[in-house]
């Protein structure tokens, strides 16, 4: 695995970004030469492009950078949709493609991988969407700069997070991922912690004492939290109503839902949509 090196003394500059949807299972990315850098993170099916000579399938959660003067394409077609920033690195540091990631990564630097996953994609949608408001609520170049970085950090972040596991105790961060894991392909159901503590055939109060003690939050309160990430998600990315978006959830009682997400975001649903209203579809 090969890892782009940013020097962070001064802020990657913002250029465009969107959100793509192919309109049909027979779009395929057109050919072009890179004049930036640019981000690719899929939402939806799978996205295949070709860089130079190297054949690409990039699927739901995961992203691809592509660097200046490369020459880009697509070599099949796909029913797919996928959040696109173009940016430049414009620091007096000139880039470095790394062979390996480094030991202990300085402070003012981010390595990222040419490809990967992300670990929390409803997260890095959520911030794609805000760099969208941000360009168009307000205008002002510097903000885009810093978000624009800021989507780059966060993508770092996740990566070395992963990598920082800690080894001593990988049984136990393993069942703790599964179990993070778990919830997030169950957080649309009244799931419970006597459910899950079944599930992998522990007793219940192993396994909450286990996740509050690597997540520092309970575990009913991270069935919470998932669900509201759940619901920040559908509320910036469909056009579901809150009545379809807590029932999606597992709550029947939409005002119970709001109630809670009001809690927790400190907004409404419908506050909350409002703030980031402005989602760039190209369908070309």
């Amino acid at each position: 695995m090969k890892y782009y090196e940013f020097s962070l003394t001064m802020p990657l500059k913002y250029n465009l970004t969107g959100k793509f949807q192919a309109p049909s299972p027979e779009w395929m990315h057109f050919t072009r030469y890179m004049q930036d850098y640019e981000l690719i993170v899929v939402t939806e099916g799978v996205v295949y492009l070709q860089v130079e000579k190297r054949l690409y399938s990039i699927g739901k959660g995961e992203f691809i950078i592509f660097p200046p003067s490369t020459k880009q394409a697509g070599y099949k077609k796909s029913k797919c949709a996928f959040y696109w920033l173009h940016f430049t690195y414009e620091n007096p540091v000139s880039t470095k493609l790394l062979e390996e990631f480094p030991a202990e990564p300085p402070e003012d630097k981010i390595y990222i991988p040419t490809h990967g996953k992300v670990e929390n994609l409803e997260k890095i949608i959520v911030m794609m969407k805000h760099l969208q408001d941000s360009v168009r609520s307000y205008h002002n170049n510097l903000q885009n700069n810093y978000v624009c970085t800021t989507i780059l950090c966060e993508i770092f972040s996740q990566f070395l997070a992963k990598k920082n596991q800690d080894n001593s105790a990988l049984k136990r961060k393993q069942l703790f991922n599964d179990i993070q894991d778990f919830i997030k392909w169950n957080r649309n159901n009244d799931i419970k912690v006597s459910e899950i503590a079944e599930h992998f055939g522990y007793n219940k109060r192993y396994i909450s004492h286990l996740f509050s003690t690597i997540a520092g939050v309970s575990l009913k309160q991270h069935l919470i939290q998932e669900k509201i990430e759940l619901a920040k998600y559908l509320l910036c990315d469909t056009n579901a109503n809150i009545s379809e978006v807590a029932y999606q959830l597992g709550y029947n009682d939409s005002h119970n839902f709001m109630k809670v997400f009001k809690k927790l975001v400190g907004l409404t649903p419908t506050q909350y949509r409002n703030a980031y209203a402005t989602r760039m579809l190209f369908y070309e």
